[in-house]
Order: structure tokens, then sequence, then C-alpha cells
């Protein structure tokens, strides 16, 4: 069974170690003290300051991005707890013999372990088994030490481990023996991609194929990457940059990403369209779900946006004559409201969001297909006149309570058949586990029920369902799980 696991203490180590680590780049640590095997702690990220040298040769090349990259997201004033580990091996090296070959199977260049040897005349080399948590914990910075204590208790499984205990276990006999592993081409050819993943998508795909291929995960269907966050990305920096015909074409864009879509064949009442830069025009124009007309501009002082309002007031009754009381109207810009502007909106029923708001809506539709109900999102656009981010970001914030609570009913049909060592289960058995978790939203067990049906729908496929003689008797089991 899958016993939870009490957390009490962090140990410090170096963010690029720590990164390393989660990334499946090693199993290894070089801690400052004997670590004693069996100890469980939180991994806390530090800065290299205990290194024997500069991060630029400390670090083999083709580690050397994500290193830098995860010292540069250090907080002097909080911390973000990622994993915890168990040490499952300390061993205490003191000779060089095996540096070149260490090396090879580490995130360290040659030079680094051999400075460290001088430094200190041997190295602490543990062996550590490590668990992503389900959500990151943020604490306060406190002075780095050896082990420190958390504000407050950690209470974690082993559900969600780098690495499967069939591939630790080699990897551990591996590196014990200093012995490259039989499939270090493809593991190397690993090593390369994960730099590349964060801005290229087909990277990040190609290495959780190697990470399957080589179990280092369980078998599973893979999460597959919208490749337009690429674009999507450069919304909020083009919209406040003056780059106007670009931001123009990402507006568009966008709105189709969320759904609009629109049949008019006028180049001025189009999403379609590649240009459509004028006074005179339209920037946008959609049909369905609902008719919706607007402007957008970057980079926008107040005084243009003011100007901006009374030209889509009248350009609506130019390009769309009879349609325009039937519109929701919006303008995209990056500038703010004066009361002018602000009145202006009121009287003719205009919204306004910035570039950055846009892009979260989009940013979301692109991770959670289909989150983004248009026909709600309407509600919102129409509750408040003028200038409406808030009101779109509670929007936003409601899809992902929304989220949160199916991603967490997956995992809870996923933990609750692997404890209870069941292929299936019923609505009962998991509405009363729910319901200890103190989760919340806390949900009846017809809600419940609802949102399992959701989850099965071959649409979706995170999970399976038996239908019963009533909703009461269905049976869900586990597929895949919801990131």
């Amino acid at each position: 069974m899958n016993t939870s696991v009490i957390i009490n203490t962090a140990f410090p180590l170096p963010a690029p170690d720590v990164e390393a680590l989660l990334q499946g780049q090693t199993i290894a640590a070089m801690p400052g003290i004997f670590v004693n095997p069996g100890r469980q702690f939180a991994l806390y990220p530090c800065d290299t300051f205990t290194n024997a040298l500069p991060t630029e040769q400390y670090y083999r090349s083709n580690f050397l991005q994500m290193a830098q990259q995860s010292l540069a997201e250090l907080d002097s004033e909080t911390v973000l707890i990622r994993a915890w580990a168990r040490c499952e091996l300390c061993q205490i090296l003191d000779d060089t013999d095996s540096v070149e070959l260490l090396s090879r199977l580490t995130v360290w260049t040659k030079e680094a372990l051999q400075q460290t040897f001088k430094k200190r005349g041997y190295i602490f080399l543990a062996y550590l088994r490590v668990y992503r948590l389900p959500q990151p914990l943020e604490i306060p910075t406190v002075a780095n030490g050896r082990f420190m204590p958390l504000p407050q208790p950690l209470t974690v499984t082993e559900t969600t481990p780098v690495f499967g205990r069939v591939f630790f276990e080699q990897r551990s006999r591996q590196m014990k023996e200093r012995q490259l592993p039989p499939l270090c081409k493809f593991e190397w050819l690993h090593r390369e991609i994960v730099p590349l993943a964060d801005t290229n998508f087909a990277a990040k795909e190609l290495a959780q194929e190697i990470k399957s291929f080589l179990g280092w995960v369980s078998p599973q269907p893979l999460q597959r990457v919208d490749s337009d966050l690429i674009w999507i990305e450069t919304i909020a920096k083009v919209g406040n940059s003056g780059d106007a015909q670009e931001f123009n074409q990402l507006v568009r864009q966008g709105l189709l990403k969320l759904g609009f879509t629109n049949s008019n064949e006028n180049r001025q009442a189009s999403l379609e369209s590649e240009v459509n830069l004028g006074t005179d025009t339209l920037d946008f124009y959609s049909e369905a779900p609902y008719p919706i007309v607007g402007k957008c501009q970057a980079n926008f002082s107040e005084k243009q946006l003011e100007q901006m309002l009374l030209e889509l007031s009248k350009l609506d009754y130019k390009h769309l004559q009879a349609k325009y009381d039937y519109c929701l109207r919006l303008i995209v810009a990056p500038a703010k409201l004066t009361p002018t502007a602000l009145q202006t909106a009121k009287e003719h029923k205009i919204s306004v969001i910035h570039p950055e708001t846009l892009q979260s809506l989009v940013e979301m539709q692109a991770q959670h297909q289909g989150c983004i109900d248009l026909i709600k999102l309407k509600e919102y656009f129409q509750d408040t006149y003028g200038l409406i981010d808030e009101k779109v970001e509670q929007y936003l914030a409601e899809v992902r309570q929304n989220i949160k609570v199916r991603s967490h009913l997956v995992q809870l049909v996923k933990n609750y058949l692997h404890n209870a060592g069941l292929k299936d289960t019923a609505i009962d058995a998991l509405h009363n586990t729910y319901s200890a978790s103190s989760q919340t939203p806390q949900l009846s067990p017809q809600e419940m029920h609802e949102i399992l049906v959701e989850l099965s729908s071959p649409l979706t496929g995170y999970l399976g369902r038996i239908k019963g003689k009533n909703w009461q008797s269905d049976r869900f089991y586990f597929l895949r799980s919801l990131a």
C-alpha cells in the first residue's frame, strides 16, 4: 500500500543539483555531510557558494543552461520546495580514480569533482530517491545550514517518483560499479534535449518519449503539448511594444484559439484576414458562438484609447449595420482608461482588456483544451463595461478551481485503486475518501458522479466507466493523469 510519509526537515542543495535530480539527469548529490540511509527530507534549492568551482566550470556543458536558469529563479525572500527525497545510500569517496566515469554518470564536470576532492580530501556521494510534490510548497528563506526544520510538517506519498523502482535500482548499481548504462546514447540524447524543452515543444515531447522508453517513468499516454503556446506566450510582449500589425494578427489568432469563428467575407469584418489596420476598419469580428466586434492596438496612449472607443462605436454601424446592437464590443490595448474613456466605454457598452489578460485566457485554453466556456465568459464581459481585467481573472480563477477539482478526482481514483488493490470502484467509496480528505469544494455524491462521467468521456479519457443499472452502481477506473 502507498502509505503517507511525514517530512519535518529540509536539506539544502545547490539549485542546479536539485533541478538535475528532478529532471532525471542524476540520482546522486554531493552533500557537505554524511546523510544516514533511510533519512527523508524536502529538497531545499540554494545558491552554489559551496561549490568548488564557478557554475560555468562546475556543471557539464549540456546541463549548464538549466543550471544557470535554476539559479536565476532563486528568490531572496522565499524558497520553492518542489520535491522530497529518501537517502538510499551515502558513500565516502577518498580517491580520484573514477572521477571521469562519475562525471559521465552525473551533471558535474571532471574538474569539479577533482577540485572538490582537493578542497575536502573526500566526497560524500548520496544516492537519493526523489519524489515530486503534487503542489510546490513556498517557505521563507532561511540561512543555509544542514538539516533545517520546515515551518510545518509536510504529509507526502510515494505516488510521484522521478524514477520507477526498477530503473532506480539499475542506476544505483551502475553508479556503485561506475558502469555506463547500456542505453547511454539515449540518455545522452535526453540530456541534450532537456535544455531545449522549455522553448521547443517537439523537444519536450521527444524527451518524454525517451524517458518512457528507458523506463524512467511508468508507461502511460503522454500529455501532448500545444505548439501554439509558442506564439501565445508573445501576446503580452507584442501588445506592449510598437508592432501594431503583429499584435493585430496575434489578437485574431487568440480569438480563434478561444473558439470564436465567423463566415463573413468582408475583410473589414473578419477574424481570418492577414491585415486590417486603419482608423475606418474593424480589427476583428466574430459571429459564433455570439457576435463580438472590436479593435486592438499595441503600445497605446490614454488619449488614443479615448479616440479608439469613439471610433468603435461608429464603426460598428458602418460595417455591421443592423447587427451592431447584438454585438459584444471589445478593445484589446495596454493603455489605462481615463475618466472620459471610462464614461465613453459605459455609454457605448464597450469592454476593454489588456494584452496580458487575453494571453492568460488563450494560454488556459491551450493548456486545457475546451476549458474556456465562451458563453460563461460573455457574462463576465457584460457584467461591467470599461476595464474588465479583474472580471476575466475571476472567471479564470473559477476555471482553475474546476480543473483542480477534476485533477484531484483523477488522482483520487488512481490512489484509491492502488491502495485497495482493485481494478475499479463505485461512487460511494470514492465519495467517502474525497470527503475525508477535506478537499474543497465539498461535493455531493451526485455532483461527483457528474464530474466522473465527464472525465470518463471518450473525448477526455482520464478515467474509464463501467455503466451500471443506475448512477449509484456505475464503476470507474484510472486511465491517465490530468496535469
